[in-house]
This record gives structure tokens, sequence and C-alpha cells, in this order.
């Protein structure tokens, strides 16, 4: 499935849940009207109960009557509607109680009549409410169509790999990734409401009260705390396998493949002074790749949980190799991290001797003269690489290749910085832009890398410009599906609710 296929497949499948739910919720109120229509069928004997029973009220002073009275104003305050009836009764009832029975008698004079007009009322609120109920359940069943054919399409474009990466997928209970969606969503919650509070007391200390003062700053630090303690606990345990994110995305596939051995530095987490990061480097620059396909990557063997990144699978570890060569020729792009491991220069030769090499991106450290002397073995063409690349151990530079091989180097790390425009409007334009800009971007390695990758990408006619922001605010995204999955719960509760009230059971 293409990216443009993609983002009409998500756009049809978003506006046709919308108009689904409407649909629902206006079922929902016609089942309401009509059950509020068919209670007040009765109105009329009931009207005429009342006006009899204050008749007899007011002729010998009966009690059974008067027990008739309060019996008749119960009924009219729990089945009709808010209308001329309903009033009538009541003030009438009120009257009788405070002992001006002519007064209540003279108010139910027209009952019979404000009777008819509440149910013509009730009968025209539900004939409009069925006709609106119909004109959006119409359209939410024709869009079912297109739906279940995109659906079906972006599974079948990527059966084949996901036969691949289920073969050694781990088996989980079919309940663990929502329950923990769920408990992640409150620490999300928890996590903002924390870092609110905080702000609220550094900002409003001075007017607060001492008591309320502390209370704010401590439980501000203490449900921020919550929130990370809860997050850390349910993020590895809600992540996609490689298997589900393939049938989730529906595009081919970002192959990344790396050593075991840098998960530990690509697991590092780059925070600034101005925002707590909660995603670590492979995060954000998965994130960044994402803009290209989903990532999948071979999962360490024996590992209790995935490492949160690339979509993790699982490959045996004596019999490897077909799998990714398999998975070479049916992903879009392999990202490779270079490494001093055997089997990562098995497969560099491999992805050169069987892939095109617009597909094939490598990730080169610096600062390590091992990796630097295997690349000159293997690329003996490489042009002034240790001068153009950055001394970061994690990556210090993007090579890739045109269709002859030729390889170019794409530097990691902070692009130079541009001349300054002349005038000095302009100089104190672009001093002020930049420190708007330096407030929004968290400069970390992630973000250097997806930069280059980008650049790298767009050298080959690829061009993806929402890398660098995906890099950047993987964070923020990541806090937004959590409110925006809380929010859906609501929702949901809330029709929930109005369905047992519906059944009688609210």
């Amino acid at each position: 499935m293409s990216s443009g296929l993609r983002a009409f497949a998500r756009l049809i499948t978003a506006v046709s849940i919308v108009t689904a739910y409407v649909a629902l919720h206006l079922a929902i109120t016609a089942g309401m009207d009509l059950r509020a229509c068919d209670r007040f069928r009765d109105a009329p004997a009931r009207a005429a109960a009342f006006t009899a029973a204050l008749d007899r009220y007011a002729a010998a002073g009966d009690a059974s009557a008067r027990a008739e009275i309060l019996a008749g104003d119960t009924w009219f305050k729990e089945e009709a509607p808010s209308g001329a009836s309903r009033s009538a009764v009541a003030s009438a009832t009120g009257d009788v109680e405070k002992g001006r029975v002519s007064l209540a008698r003279e108010r139910v004079a027209g009952l019979a009549a404000g009777v008819r007009r509440d149910h013509a009322r009730l009968e025209r609120k539900l004939r409009l409410s069925r006709a609106v109920a119909l004109y959006w359940t119409v359209p939410a069943v024709v869009l079912l169509g297109p739906v279940l054919w995109l659906r079906r399409r972006r599974r079948s474009d990527t059966a084949e790999i996901i036969r691949v990466v289920s073969r050694f997928a781990p088996r989980h209970p079919w309940w663990r990734r929502p329950v923990f969606l769920l408990a992640g969503s409150g620490g999300y919650l928890l996590l903002a409401g924390g870092v609110t509070a905080v702000a609220k007391a550094q900002r409003e200390g001075y007017e607060m009260p001492p008591m309320r003062f502390m209370l704010s700053l401590v439980g501000g630090c203490a449900a921020f705390g919550a929130g990370v303690l809860i997050l850390r606990y349910t993020r590895p345990r809600s992540a996609r396998s490689a298997a589900r994110a393939l049938l989730a995305d529906g595009r081919r596939p970002v192959l990344y493949l790396r050593s075991f051995a840098d998960d530990g530095i690509a697991a590092q987490v780059d925070d600034s002074a101005s925002f707590v990061s909660l995603h670590s480097r492979e995060e954000q620059f998965t994130a960044a790749l994402g803009a290209v396909g989903p990532v999948i990557t071979v999962g360490k063997p024996g590992e209790p949980l995935p490492r949160l990144g690339a979509a993790r699978f699982y490959l045996p570890l004596d019999n490897w190799q077909p799998a990714v060569l398999r998975l070479m020729e049916l992903s879009q792009l392999i990202v490779l991290r270079l490494g001093l491991g055997e089997g990562l220069w098995w497969e560099v030769q491999q992805a050169r001797a069987t892939q095109p090499a617009r597909k094939l991106v490598l990730l080169a450290p610096g600062g390590l003269p091992k990796v630097m002397q295997r690349l000159d073995e293997h690329l003996p063409s490489l042009p002034m690489f240790a001068e153009v690349a950055g001394d970061d151990p994690w990556t210090g530079a993007v090579l890739t290749f045109d269709p002859e091989w030729t390889p170019r180097v794409h530097p990691v790390g902070p692009s130079p910085l541009a001349k300054p425009p002349r005038g000095a409007l302009m100089r104190r334009g672009l001093r002020a832009v930049k420190a708007g800009w330096a407030t929004m971007i968290i400069h970390t390695p992630a973000y250097h890398l997806a930069r280059a990758v980008k650049d790298a990408l767009a050298s080959m006619g690829v061009r993806k410009r929402t890398m660098t922001w995906r890099a950047t605010f993987a964070t923020q995204t990541s806090l937004w599906t959590g409110f925006a999955l809380v929010a859906a719960l609501g929702l949901c509760a809330w029709l929930a609710g109005r369905a047992l009230q519906l059944l009688g059971l609210g």
C-alpha cells in the first residue's frame, strides 16, 4: 500500500468511525424518544384520573383522593416531558398541599388539551430524531464497504512479510496490549497533571496560601513521578510486535539492522532543560523513519521485554540468514547500523549483492577506528570519510549509494550556521525566529541523525520532509495519543451509559 493510499485509508476509516459513532448516538436518542412517547400514551387516562381525584377531594376531602393526586403528580414528573401538562399537574398538587383546592381545579381545567399538545410535541421530536438518525446511518453503512476493502487491501499487501516475521513471534494474550495501553494513558494523565500543578505553583505561588502551595508542589511532583513509573512499566508491555505494526500500517517496511551490542546506547534518553523526554534515541529515530514505512528489526534472543523503538520480531540463532535475506527483498528500505559484529558485515555484503543501491542506507559510528578499517575494506572508493564524518560514537555519518554503488557521505551533527542576512531589521527578525524555534526544537543526537538521513534520502530522490519533525516531537505525539485514547474511552463509556439507560439498566 502506497503512502497516499494509506493516508486516504486512514482518513476514510476515521470519517467512518466518527459517522458510525454519531449514528449510534442518534439511534439511541431516537430509541429514548420512542420510549418516552410510548410511556406518555397513558397520559390522557392519567390526566382524567387526576382531574376526577381532584374533584372528589374538593367535594369531600377524601384521603384516598389525596393519595391519587400525589400518585398522579409522581407519574407526570417521571413520564411527562417538560411542558404544559407536567407544569399544570405540579402546580395543582402544590395548591392542594397548601389548601387552595379551587385554584388547583382552575389550573387543571385545560389539562386534557395540554396533554394533547405535549403528545404531539413528542411525536414531532420522535419523527425528527428518527430522520436524523437515518441520515447518519446511511453514510455510515455506505462507508463500511470502502473501509473493509481498504482493510483487506492493507492486509493482503503485507501478508507475505507478516508470515515471515510471525513464525517465531512470542505469543501473548489478546487483552495484554489494550490493558497496558489503558494503564499507560493513565500515566500520561498523571504526567501532564503533575507538570501543570508544578507549573501553576511556580507561577502563582506568591498568591497562594503556604499550605496550598506546598500541596500543589508536592502533589504535582508525586503525580509526575507516578506517571513516569507507570509509563516505564506499561510502554514496553504495550509495544506492537512487528507483525501488528505491519498489519496496522500497510506499507512495505523499513528493515533496521544493527548489532545487539548497540541497544544500550540506542536506549539512552536525551533530556533538555525545557522538556523531559520519555523516548529513547531509537524511538525518536524510528519515529523519523516512520515517514518512509513501519520500522521492524530483529529482537535480541531471550530478552524478557522488547526494546522500545523499532517493532521487534525474533529469529533462531542457528538459522536467521534466510529470513533476513527474504526481508531485504520485501522491504522498501534497509537501514544498517555498522559495528564490529561479523553478522553485520555479512548483511552489508548480501545487501550490496542482492539489492538495488537505492535501498541501502548505512549508519557509521564516529571515532571507532576498527569500524573505519572494516568500512575501508568493503568500500575502498569511499571519499574523505574521516574528514567528513562526525565523532559521535552512536552515529557519525550516513552513507548512501548511487546506482553504480558509489558511496555518498552525509555527516551527522549540528548544521553549519547560515550566512546572516543583511540589514539590522532582518538580523533582529532572524534572532527572534531562532529564539522561538529553540524553545520548540530539542537538538538531540536522534534529531541530527534524522536530518542527515532526510538529506541522504533526498539526494536519492526520496523526499520525506516530516522526518525531523517526527524525531523532535515523538514524546509530544505519544502524549497526545494517550490523551486521545482516554477521550475515546470516555466517549465510549458515555455512549454505553446511554445505551444502558435505553435498556432500563442505568
